[in-house]
């Protein structure tokens, strides 16, 4: 029997329809959240971790700038990085460890994988097959392959034999030692 006194004679089940009613005088509560305060804070709390950052950046840099002004200056017989280093031939990997090309170029290969010291020599040889061999000063002094392949062909720098004249000539064998003569007497072989 309760539930039949809350249903509406005309339609049971639905909520009544109150779009029409209108309270101007009821917004929303401003004691509940002061968003501009909120807002406020954040403002603030961000430009002062901003400030505070960029504080003790430059107390460290000034720090930092004070100790390195009170070391003392190396004296001098001491022994640059480059002459505490270990003689050649150094560890892959370790401190120094480097390449010098055919040009003069230094490489340093310190901290890189093991495989880079072939990498670059495999380009220093590849760069000079293409280019072909220079001297110190930059000029030519050599061919690359395929300059010399051409010219092979194109000038006839090696001489051929005509297919005619080579029924005159030996085959080609090789004379090996026989076993049965313990090496004393050869066969030739084809």
């Amino acid at each position: 029997m309760a539930e039949s006194a809350h249903k509406s004679p005309d339609h049971p089940t639905e909520t009544p329809d109150v779009s029409h009613v209108r309270n101007v005088d009821v917004t929303h509560e401003h004691s509940d959240v002061n968003v501009r305060a909120i807002l406020t804070f954040v403002a603030v709390l961000t430009v002062m971790t901003l400030v505070v950052c960029f504080g003790l950046y430059f107390l460290f840099w000034y720090y930092n700038a004070q100790i390195e002004a009170g070391q003392p200056k190396p004296g001098p017989m001491a022994m640059t990085r480059e002459e505490r280093y270990p003689p050649e031939p150094r560890l892959q990997n370790a401190p120094g460890f480097g390449l010098q090309l055919e040009n003069g170029e230094w490489i340093n290969l310190e901290h890189r994988e093991p495989a880079a010291q072939y990498e670059e020599l495999r380009k220093q040889w590849e760069q000079t097959l293409r280019e072909g061999l220079k001297d110190q000063s930059g000029r030519a002094v050599g061919r690359s392959i395929d300059d010399a392949m051409k010219a092979i062909v194109n000038e006839k720098l090696v001489p051929t034999r005509s297919r005619a004249g080579a029924d005159k000539l030996d085959d080609y064998g090789i004379n090996l030692p026989t076993d049965a003569s313990s090496g004393r007497a050869t066969e030739k072989l084809r």
